[in-house]
């Protein structure tokens, strides 16, 4: 990027992000029309040693990898063996025993987020071994300790655990937006079946090796032959400090759900999939159609703010279509954009998890297109509540997912607690409130029939208020 004054008071705030976040290692790519136009490192691959992180340095990318799950489903459509509208069923028969709702289930509300399914500890359960094994586990942000299920190590132990878990669903299909692991699990056995492969063998010979994604793999070995791969941190609990963490968390059974793992380089290279009309390198990985289905605005899930295919969608970016996905996972934060019509893409990729890694890329984002550091797309009309009104808002909010969010009065203002932070709320509409100190995620309260406070909707999720 040619303009270093605009460039240098980015690259300083940039600096302060990481020091306030902890940040071992990171890195921010930016391209425009598969041209490198800035890149930004920070920090180590491995601070004690003192390795640098380049472009292909080896990053977890957790849920960035939903896209590329969505894509597998894309080419098996392509090939006839499958519609986005088929119902689940028909090639997960085990959840039948479940009868109902399952039934009216399709692949697209899998992709959408939009089956109806509450977050289940199907993934909690999925990666219990990987837990086990790591004493760093008590300082993540989910509670992944207290949790005495099974171990879901197959396909068949996690349908025989969805099938059967007693649980009550959010809605009928279709009818509400919650983010949901569960659903990305499940895609990942479709497309094993339908395809006769192995999923992560699928992805790796339809998605990631004619994108001529090199250095981008979910098999756990390569991580100790590659020599460019980045350390993992944890942060302690109370914030004070991060240490080594080597050790990376592994889900055999739901590794469509975010267990791939990448590069700077490898990601802006993917990414020209989706503003080149499915076409990455001069290969085409899927067809023009196929790409404008995955990043159509299905479902919108908060004001301005849609979701496609493993992709979320801000259909009016300043006047453009902002396509991005981020992850978060043990040692892992990450987030990943692209606006389409101006072929253009960016990347951060970190070795530490809990930190809003996709606030930074999109300030970079905002510096590279000419704007304000901090421009916002959106914009909120903050509105006063008094005490007595807010109190209706209190409340412990739990999922079986590991989340635990409370909402409190205090001194006249609500706040939130999750994961050890508390933050003050800002209402921008009926039961629509914001944190007051991030640009990003809106929070909205569901009332029942009789207009009490049922559930909250935070980081995406329904969550259900725990009745005292």
């Amino acid at each position: 990027m040619g303009d270093t004054v605009a460039v240098k008071p980015f690259e300083t705030y940039a600096q302060e992000y990481v020091g306030k976040h902890l940040i071992p290692g990171a890195i921010i790519g930016i391209d425009s029309d598969v041209q490198r136009i800035y890149e930004l490192v920070f920090g180590y691959r491995n601070a004690e040693q003192q390795l640098p992180v380049t472009g292909d340095t080896v990053f977890g990318i957790a849920s960035m990898t939903k896209s590329f799950t969505c894509a597998g489903i894309m080419k098996l459509q392509e090939a006839g063996k499958l519609s986005v509208h088929d119902n689940i069923v028909d090639y997960l028969p085990e959840l039948n025993k479940s009868g109902g709702q399952v039934e009216r289930i399709t692949i697209h509300h899998l992709m959408t987020h939009t089956a109806g399914y509450p977050p289940l500890a199907t993934h909690v359960y999925a990666r219990k071994n990987s837990i086990e094994q790591d004493p760093s586990a008590k300082d993540y942000g989910l509670d992944l300790l207290n949790n005495p299920g099974p171990h879901i190590e197959t396909y068949d132990e996690m349908l025989a655990f969805m099938a059967n878990e007693d649980f009550e669903w959010l809605g009928e299909p279709g009818q509400f937006y919650s983010y949901s692991n569960d659903s990305y699990g499940l895609l990942g056995v479709i497309i094993s079946r339908v395809s006769g492969q192995p999923y992560e063998q699928f992805i790796e010979e339809n998605i990631l090796k004619p994108a001529g994604m090199k250095n981008s793999f979910f098999d756990m070995r390569l991580l100790n032959e590659k020599e460019d791969v980045t350390t993992l941190y944890m942060k302690a609990k109370d914030g004070s400090h991060v240490y080594e963490a080597p050790l990376w968390w592994d889900a055999p059974s739901m590794r469509s759900v975010g267990y791939l793992k990448s590069t700077a380089n490898d990601i802006l290279r993917y990414l020209e999939m989706y503003w080149n009309e499915g076409v990455v390198g001069g290969t085409r990985i899927l067809s023009k159609e196929s790409i404008e289905q995955m990043i159509h605005p299905h479902v919108e899930y908060e004001p301005g703010r849609c979701y496609g295919y493993g992709l979320r969608i801000v259909p009016d970016y300043f006047g453009s279509t902002l396509i991005s996905h981020g992850g978060g996972l043990k040692g892992v934060s990450s987030y990943m954009c692209a606006i389409v019509e101006k072929k253009k893409a960016g990347v951060i990729l970190t070795n530490v998890s809990d930190v809003p890694a996709g606030d930074l890329l999109m300030n970079a984002m905002n510096v590279t297109e000419g704007r304000e550091l901090d421009a916002s797309y959106s914009t909120y009309e903050v509105q006063e509540i008094d005490a007595e009104e807010l109190q209706k808002f209190v409340g412990s909010f739990i999922s079986s997912e590991g989340m635990n969010v409370q909402v409190a009065l205090n001194e006249g203002k609500l706040t939130i607690e999750s994961n050890e932070a508390c933050r003050t709320l800002k209402c921008i509409g009926k039961n629509f409130f914001i944190d007051e100190d991030e640009k990003e995620g809106i929070l909205q309260f569901l009332e029942n029939s009789c207009g009490e406070i049922e559930r909250i909707v935070y980081g995406g999720r329904h969550i259900m208020k725990q009745i005292i």
